[in-house]
């Protein structure tokens, strides 16, 4: 007979960043270096392995499709040279000259040990290098560049030092809240968040606080920049979070024209899930022998998420939605929609049918969607229904599942969506529902680029929900061919 739900199945495969390469600052007089071991090609002097590098990058590039990018990727992989995963030991905070007010402020918030991503970043960001990273989400990169932002900051001085860049108000909040955690024994540093959909006014009496460091959306800096409300001059540490979804929403010359008037910045952090061609363009443009790290999705740090789908009649994408929520008996759920439209209609059609649901979309206005999100957070709002902008704000350790009512137009998305899902340690479930031949297709595309193996499941006549077979891929009928 067919098995039940909430079996175990694979999860995402790892793709790994390109290896950390010297920048083009060696001279070409260096001494030649030999070809380590197991590495396929041979790169005579650094200047030819940079070369190289910009080369292949190029190409990476220019491939559009989705699906060429991955053949690129795999290539990347046989250029690392000399690399370890630079993972084998495990350091304390404090081995990672991490201060004490800080070690104080971790040991209230009940962190332990440092993630992956937090062991690689904090030591050169806090040497002063530029970092490129690439974690999947919620694996604690917020604290990897908080901490060391922290750590620069001189608190006598009223300069603005740090900048952290985000793309959604929500997101910016939450970065904001998470800082104010850090700095609960250091009283004399201040923090600002600015962004859009909000009275300017207050953002105004924050900034006339001189706080040394500031959150904000891009459009909404340059607001207060063009008002010289605040300056950029002293700024020393940039950190881009989220960098793909944010250059992605078309932030791409509004970020390029505020990293290009802080004149004396040191370093340059750009952090994200994935790494878009627009991230790449950015890293070199401003980040001279950058640090690149990639964390893998490995059985340690890889969200515990098991993935299904269901298909259905197009008419019936709600019936079999609210079938679900009822069926599985979900505490904490979001439901994900494509456009602000279907996410607006979806909830007004649950509270009809008497579920407990509200929605976040760029139309509602700022203060509603933060009462939204706090009784999300509080465990007073069971149902939660966005889009993908205000995805990445939402950061909820206990989401039991993740509902994709329709699929997204980009794999990449789909990444951030599951990933809401699944956080600390936690076990996570992912629902796609499908009701269209173009977006089975889709999805399939997804878990091809991805690596995941997402299980198709069906209700029985009582309501049951259980395991599908696996469609196989049917050959191509042959042809008949006729004689003119």
């Amino acid at each position: 007979g067919p098995r039940m739900l909430y079996t175990d199945t694979g999860g995402p495969q790892p793709v790994r960043l390109q290896e950390n390469l010297p920048s083009q600052k060696f001279r070409r007089e260096e001494k030649c270096e030999r070809k380590p071991s197991g590495c396929p090609f041979a790169f005579h002097n650094p200047p030819q392995r940079q070369n190289c590098k910009i080369m292949l990058q190029n190409l990476f590039c220019n491939s559009r499709s989705s699906l060429a990018k991955k053949p690129w990727r795999d290539f990347f992989d046989k250029l690392n040279i000399g690399r370890g995963t630079g993972m084998e030991t495990t350091k304390t905070f404090q081995e990672l000259g991490v201060s004490e007010e800080i070690l104080r402020a971790l040991e209230k918030k009940g962190v332990a040990m440092p993630t992956r991503v937090q062991e690689e970043a904090i030591p050169p960001l806090l040497a002063w290098r530029d970092v490129i990273a690439k974690a999947p989400t919620g694996t604690g990169k917020t604290f990897a560049f908080g901490i060391p932002m922290i750590e620069h900051i001189d608190p006598q001085s009223d300069d603005l030092q740090g900048l952290i860049l985000a793309p959604t108000r929500e997101l910016a909040i939450q970065i904001g809240d998470e800082l104010r955690g850090l700095l609960t024994f250091s009283k004399k540093i201040r923090v600002a968040v600015v962004y859009g959909g909000a009275k300017i006014e207050s953002q105004i009496k924050q900034l006339e606080k001189h706080p040394q460091i500031v959150v904000a959306t891009p459009g909404r800096l340059m607001d207060h920049y063009k008002r010289k409300t605040l300056r950029l001059d002293r700024v020393q540490t940039v950190v881009l979070d989220e960098a793909d979804r944010m250059l992605d929403m078309g932030f791409f010359d509004d970020v390029t024209h505020i990293i290009e008037k802080i004149k004396n910045r040191r370093n340059l952090g750009l952090f994200s899930a994935t790494i878009s061609q627009e991230v790449m363009t950015v890293s070199w443009m401003y980040q001279r022998d950058e640090v690149e790290i990639t964390v893998q999705p490995d059985a340690e740090n890889r969200p515990d998420i098991t993935q299904y789908s269901i298909t259905c009649p197009p008419l019936e994408k709600i019936d079999t939605a609210m079938k679900l929520l009822r069926t599985m008996g979900f505490e904490r759920t979001i439901i994900f929609c494509n456009t602000k439209v279907m996410c607006q209609r979806l909830s007004d059609d649950f509270r009809r049918a008497g579920i407990d649901a509200d929605c976040i979309h760029g139309d509602i206005p700022q203060q509603k969607r933060e009462k939204t999100m706090r009784t999300f957070k509080d465990g007073k709002l069971p149902i939660l229904i966005a889009t993908d902008v205000a995805s990445r704000g939402i950061d909820v350790d206990d989401v039991d599942c993740v509902l994709n009512y329709d699929i997204p137009e980009e794999n990449e998305y789909y990444i951030h969506r599951i990933g809401r899902t699944g956080r600390a340690k936690r076990k996570g479930v992912a629902i796609s529902i499908i009701g269209t031949l173009p977006e089975q297709a889709k999805l399939d595309e997804i878990a091809k680029y991805s690596h995941y193996q997402v299980q198709p499941v069906r209700f029985l006549e009582d309501g049951t929900l259980v395991e599908a077979e696996r469609k196989k891929p049917q050959a191509p009928a042959s042809r008949r061919r006729f004689r003119r």
